[in-house]
């Protein structure tokens, strides 16, 4: 059998790094436990690295290239709630995979220009993404809404997911780390931004969304 390469040691810093920020939070987490956890010399980490700035924002580029691959609205037909349900699934699978820029969000940002105005740009992204699916089921007859809702409503979604993860932890920070209870919240969280955009939902597209909503209740 053909044996992987082994991974090159900047790769598995980067990997590394990303655990140890989501398990123990980026603030508790420095270069030193870093290279000790991977076995090597401060002086080898920094031949790849600069910093630990330097280590997150490379991390940081990551989560763009993955991220950006869900920010694609479905072109070529028009958008229904299901399309809008799969989005935030896969929205938030994201968020849990870097879930530390969002749990230490205000630190990283106070402290690191770079990540500030990357991040502003990606909730721009966010909205942008969240107003043309929005727009999609106005177009269809499937959301009755002004633009002026449509502009709050779109706000509140990314909000609300944006701060999910920390609201989140708060209610059950001992097991922030369970899978059952990690599968549970992200579905929750999906719930609540789906819910909404209830209110302006019409016809058959409420009907799909009461569906969609009341498997994941009977699921918990």
């Amino acid at each position: 059998m053909n044996r992987k390469p082994p991974r090159r040691t900047r790769e598995r810093i980067l990997d590394l790094s990303l655990r140890l920020f989501n398990d123990f939070g980026e603030p508790n987490v420095n270069t030193t436990l870093i290279s000790d956890e991977m076995k090597i010399s401060p002086g080898n980490l920094y031949y790849h690295f600069k910093n630990k700035d330097d280590i997150i924002n490379c991390i940081f580029q990551a989560f763009e290239r993955e991220i950006d691959q869900v920010l694609a609205v479905p072109s070529g037909r028009n958008v229904n709630v299901e399309d809008v349900w799969l989005f935030l699934h896969l929205l938030f699978e994201q968020i849990w995979k870097y879930r530390f820029f969002y749990r230490d969000l205000n630190n990283l940002l106070a402290n690191n220009r770079i990540l500030e105005l990357k991040f502003k740009r990606l909730l721009h992204d966010k909205v942008g993404v969240a107003r043309r699916l929005c727009e999609g089921l106005q177009g269809s007859g499937d959301l009755d809404a002004s633009m002026q809702q449509i502009d709050a409503l779109t706000t509140n979604m990314v909000v609300v997911a944006t701060y999910w993860l920390s609201y989140a932890y708060v209610l059950d920070p001992r097991r922030t780390n369970d899978p059952a209870v990690v599968d549970a919240s992200l579905q929750l969280g999906c719930y609540q931004v789906m819910a909404l955009m209830a209110p302006y939902l019409t016809g058959e597209a409420r009907h799909l969304l009461e569906r969609l909503a009341g498997e994941y209740l009977d699921s918990q």
